[in-house]
């Protein structure tokens, strides 16, 4: 007899071979389970075995298979959990068909005494699979916060740990976050193993943004890319490699943790690279010498990664000031580490260009509408010039006589949206002053 139980609903397709007493009776009154395997995961086979609590030898019911899936589906690694049971004269084999569900890197937030090494190696105990990402939901993340709940507890901190899925401030998609709830961790002071940055001005004068506030790996990642990683871009240093942050105990091992930590942030700089060149691909309305020329680049000078992402920005402005809103600048960065260059491989979508639809405005007097109107600098027909349209905004924004004269204004705040029509080329312009 061969079963497949769905755990999200539970369907039921049996087929017999051979219409014996033996196969219609199992496995309802119970059979022993001869083999059991897991497919689809890229958990090893064992550990998802482990995970069921079954092995070979039990004595198994449909029931217990049941309970079996919904306990691998209530952890959250699996976004779908089917099985599949066999049974023959000597036994019951058991195949579990898995497909993993996405999962998300795991943050350690105020937790500075272990590093993320110890961290996960104390978690592997009980979570062997564990590899620094979770599901965003499921029983495991609560076995996750136990285990470091025991680590903090067999060094005498009593505390409670809290988890959470939050937005990835450094980058695309979400994080899961643990953190210990009501910590009074602070931050006794930040030292680099660099001089540039030891030895910097400008980042001393940030530091009081972080030290002697409590202790956040977030907030210590946001600042290491805010205000540390410029100094080495700037100068050319792209492959800098900033942190993890470190903290250094010292002192009795046996003793309370202490409870304001210094903060010790590695750093290797890596080679400086020089510009070299950049290369367009997809480019029609707007010649390669002319987006080149929008870098403000010089060969052989210093590639600073600040100028070249401000200059990809004018790049972009241009192809707005054009009426192609749509317009897509990918730009990737080919190193020459022997000879320390860097030249950009950039693919452009230039999508279509729009023209200016209607002037929607909401919320002011008919008098200030006149002026608007009489002031806006894109007539409807003409190709839609978003230079000319941000720079309106600005002067909207300061309420300027240049657009209203003497005339007396009173709105706190201007929204704007711009409705594209892609099938008639044009764009609305929406304008509501509160």
């Amino acid at each position: 007899m061969r079963i497949y139980l769905q755990t999200s609903a539970i369907t039921l397709l049996m087929f017999c071979a051979l219409a014996s007493p033996t196969c219609a009776q199992a496995p309802a009154g119970g059979a022993i389970l001869e083999s059991i395997r897991a497919e689809g995961s890229h958990i090893p086979e064992a550990q998802i075995v482990a995970e069921t609590g079954l092995k070979n030898g039990d004595l198994v019911t449909k029931d217990q298979l049941q309970l079996v899936a919904d306990r691998l589906g209530h952890l959250g690694l699996f976004e779908k959990v089917n099985y599949e049971y066999h049974t023959r004269v000597d036994g019951l084999s058991l195949v579990f068909h898995l497909k993993d569900a996405p999962r998300v890197p795991v943050l350690f937030d105020n937790i500075p005494w272990f590093t993320d090494t110890e961290l996960g190696d104390a978690i592997r105990k009980s979570v062997p699979y564990f590899d620094g990402t979770a599901p965003e939901q499921g029983s495991l993340l609560d076995r996750v916060g136990e285990a470091v709940t025991a680590l903090l507890a067999a060094h005498q901190r009593n505390v409670a740990i809290e988890h959470e899925v939050i937005a990835n401030p450094l980058g695309n998609g979400n994080v899961l976050q643990y953190r210990i709830s009501g910590a009074s961790v602070r931050i006794a002071r930040m030292e680099f193993s660099d001089p540039q940055a030891a030895n910097s001005r400008a980042l001393q004068q940030h530091l009081s943004e972080i030290v002697g506030k409590p202790y956040s790996r977030l907030t210590i990642d946001l600042f290491l890319a805010e205000q540390v990683r410029p100094i080495y871009l700037q100068q050319g240093y792209l492959k800098a490699q900033i942190g993890p942050p470190d903290i250094r105990l010292t002192g009795n091992p046996n003793l309370p943790l202490p409870d304001s930590l210094p903060v010790y942030i590695p750093v290797a700089a890596g080679a400086q690279y020089h510009w070299n060149g950049a290369h367009w691909s997809g480019n029609t309305v707007i010649t390669a010498a002319a987006l080149t020329g929008t870098l403000g680049m010089h060969l052989g000078g210093i590639a600073n990664a600040l100028e070249i992402e401000a200059g990809l920005d004018r790049a972009r402005d241009e192809y707005g000031r054009l009426g192609y809103l749509d317009a897509k600048l990918e730009p990737r960065p080919v190193f020459d580490d022997a000879a320390q260059k860097v030249a950009y491989q950039v693919s452009v979508q230039e999508g279509q260009q729009y023209r200016c639809g209607q002037l929607v405005l909401t919320g002011v007097s008919l008098a200030a509408e006149k002026l608007i109107r009489a002031k806006w600098p894109v007539a409807k027909g003409e190709v839609f010039d978003k230079l000319k349209y941000e720079d309106f905004l600005l002067k909207l924004d300061r309420r300027s006589s240049e657009i209203f004269g003497e005339l007396p204004i009173h709105y706190d705040q201007v929204g704007h949206w711009l409705q594209i029509d892609a099938q008639k080329g044009t764009v609305e312009v929406l304008i509501d002053f509160k």
